[in-house]
């Protein structure tokens, strides 16, 4: 999937997107902002880390523990949080984790296969941005049209919007 594919949304609508993923650290040299796999960011060295910090951004995949990420927290201004399948919701989780426990108030972004059935809940846990490459979602927020249920039970890092909106 190339970069071109991907449609980058938030509760604002679509942006444009200045993040490129990468696989490993060589990727820095190019002088763009880079998401890199949470193995690779934690392999670079401190200096590296420091001088670069606000053009790296860190994906997790589901089974990738937040507490590795958390010494560096402050110092990142994106967070990516992967949903390989839409019945892993374990970046859900994390995604409130950061807004609640942990404070994180950098931008957080979905990435990987979100459908237009998540993106109410994504917002509400705290997600900032939702890559989607699905043409249907794309097709259905283009138009507006949220999916979602009007009330809600649970806990969230933010609150319940008002009837028919995202904000």
């Amino acid at each position: 999937m190339s970069n071109s594919d991907i449609h980058l949304w938030s509760p604002e609508g679509f942006r444009e997107n200045h993040w490129q993923k990468a696989e490993d650290a060589a990727a820095l040299n190019d002088g763009g902002h880079v998401i890199l796999p949470l193995a690779v960011f934690l392999e670079l060295d401190d200096e590296t880390r420091n001088v670069e910090a606000e053009r790296i951004g860190v994906e997790l995949q589901p089974g990738d523990a937040l507490d590795a990420l958390l010494p560096h927290l402050r110092h990142l201004p994106l967070v990516a949080l992967a949903f390989p399948a839409f019945n892993d919701g374990r970046s859900y989780s994390k995604a409130e984790l950061l807004r609640t426990r942990h404070g994180y108030r950098g931008e957080i972004r979905a990435t990987g296969d979100v459908l237009i059935d998540q993106v109410a809940h994504m917002v509400r846990v705290g997600f900032s941005t939702l890559e989607i490459v699905n043409r249907y979602t794309i097709s259905q927020l283009e138009a507006g049209k949220e999916a979602g249920i009007p009330l809600y039970y649970q806990p969230a890092a933010k609150a319940a919007a008002a009837p028919g909106s995202y904000a």
